[in-house]
Parts: C-alpha cells; sequence; structure tokens
C-alpha cells in the first residue's frame, strides 16, 4: 500500500521552492485502530508529508532525470498531541542541489501558525528511473498538467 501524505502541489518555483497541502482526518486509513482512546498525529507524519512534497520539487527541478530517497533528517521540531481534523500547509525550500544529492527545509503551518519544521533534510538520488514514467506520476499524484513527453 502506498501513503501520499500530501493532498495537493498548489505551486512550485523550479529549483527554490514548492508549497503543497496536507489534511488530516481521522478517518485516514493509518489512524484506524492504532490509537485506543484519542488519535494524535505522530510527528513521522508530518516529516514524511513535508519530504514527499519536497522530493517532487527535487524531481521537477531535475527535468524528471532522477528520484529522490531521504537519508538524514536533522532539527525537527513539531507541536506534539495534534488531534486529526485539520488542513496543513507545507511551504519547502531547496538549499542546494547536484545530480547526486539536495538539501532542503520545510515548514507546516495551520492557520498561519507553525506546527512543524524541519531545517535540515538531505536526499540522496538515483538516476535509474523512467523519465516518462515519473512525468505521468507527478502529473497524476499532484494534480499538474505538463508536457508529457
Amino acid at each position: 500500500m502506498r501513503f501520499l501524505l500530501y493532498d495537493q502541489i498548489i505551486s512550485m518555483d523550479k529549483g527554490i521552492s514548492v508549497v503543497g497541502t496536507k489534511g488530516f482526518n481521522l478517518s485516514d486509513e493509518y489512524f484506524r485502530g492504532h490509537y485506543k482512546k484519542q488519535a494524535y498525529v505522530s510527528g513521522v507524519f508530518y516529516i514524511e508529508t513535508m519530504a514527499q512534497i519536497l522530493g517532487w520539487l527535487i524531481i521537477y527541478s531535475h527535468d524528471f532525470m532522477l528520484s529522490p530517497f531521504m537519508s538524514l533528517v536533522e532539527k525537527v521540531n513539531f507541536r506534539p498531541r495534534l488531534r486529526p481534523d485539520f488542513k496543513a500547509e507545507v511551504r519547502a525550500q531547496l538549499l542546494s542541489t547536484s545530480v547526486t544529492d539536495s538539501l532542503g527545509k520545510a515548514q507546516m503551518f495551520v492557520d498561519g501558525e507553525q506546527i512543524a519544521s524541519l531545517d535540515r533534510i538531505i536526499f540522496s538520488h538515483s538516476n535509474k528511473v523512467n523519465p516518462s514514467q515519473l512525468k505521468q506520476l507527478f502529473h497524476y499524484y499532484s494534480g499538474w498538467s505538463l508536457p508529457l513527453s
């Protein structure tokens, strides 16, 4: 099963930044049966949401010629014990990128208030990709229209 931990890519500035959203709902599959009394959004969901959105910026910035995978996360902060039933906005920045790796940071906001941040996330890159297939996945999972040549 694949968990997409974002709902939409709102804007993207190639090589610079991306904005996306994620609604955390009590009906989400990963909350079912996980908590006996009250469900809370675990910190790993914040990290993965920010990483997935930043990952698409990396792919887009490299013209779909590579696939990033998270290799290091440092200085993560998040508000503990947040209950599901909110929509978050993720703002992520690409600080540096090369053929082999990328460095970024991200923040998550609810109603303008920061609820999580990643001060440093490093992605390693794989070049064993099918660019056409990545473009199709990007279009399907982000809702963005791109020429799929």
